[in-house]
């Protein structure tokens, strides 16, 4: 455990950067690809169908969830050490601010289990007929993807202040910190276009060009990280005194 006690060094730089990969493989199966196979958009009764006859499936990608969540806590606090020196105030925020995404992310896992649960003939509210327990089914995974929407207003404060940390502190490229701070606001906006303003192209056009921003500098970050690791130690940039 000697790897934790100096958050300056290449060891612990790229641990940080293994559990980033890991976030990222364990999200890419959990978030994308298993809804993907089994969510039927508009249709809650094919959706439950594809859940019940694939339960293992559905299973692995709440285990998937529950590999983010315990990555999350161990990334949040191993960023909160690495830019402590940098400005300690700030990197309490990010740290926290990402701690409230993950609170989010953890409740609406709960809506996940109670979802399948109401979708199952023999499960709870057995005596309510199939379409009463599909539409409170159907209920609880709109509150869970409506759980998105909230994680990512923590999420986008985390990263732009990450993001200036990051460019602040002499030890890692300036433009992906920069990028990151950037690219944070797509995660804003994707909230706004889901739920204030909904039908643009040209809003959900500006939006995707944030996201990707975001997603070069996130995944830029977490390979140099992994690969490279920090610069020498110098004196970090005196703009938060």
């Amino acid at each position: 455990m000697h790897v934790f006690n100096d958050p300056q060094s290449r060891g612990y730089a790229r641990l940080t950067g293994a559990v980033y990969v890991t976030i990222a493989l364990a999200g890419g199966f959990s978030i994308l690809w298993v809804p993907a196979e089994l969510h039927v958009p508009g249709d809650a009764g094919a959706t439950f169908t594809n859940i019940l006859a694939n339960r293992g499936l559905y299973a692995a990608g709440i285990g998937g969830e529950v590999v983010i969540l315990i990555a999350e806590i161990m990334a949040t606090a191993m960023l909160y050490f690495m830019f402590k020196p940098v400005n300690a105030t700030l990197s309490f925020a990010a740290a926290l601010a990402r701690l409230s995404m993950v609170g989010v992310m953890a409740a609406m896992l709960l809506f996940h289990a109670g979802a399948y649960a109401l979708a199952d003939p023999g499960g709870a509210l057995a005596s309510f007929s199939e379409a009463q327990r599909l539409d409170l089914a159907g209920l609880m995974l709109a509150v869970h993807d409506a759980g998105v929407w909230v994680w990512q207003i923590f999420f986008t404060l985390h990263l732009a202040i990450l993001g200036q940390l990051v460019a602040r502190s002499g030890r890692y490229p300036r433009l992906l910190g920069h990028a990151m701070t950037l690219g944070s606001t797509g995660y804003l906006l994707d909230t706004l276009g889901a739920t204030v303003v909904t039908g643009s192209d040209a809003f959900d056009g500006v939006t995707g060009t944030f996201l990707a921003i975001v997603t070069l500098a996130e995944v830029g970050f977490a390979l140099w990280l992994l690969i490279r690791g920090p610069r020498p130690a110098t004196t970090p940039a005196a703009a938060f005194a």
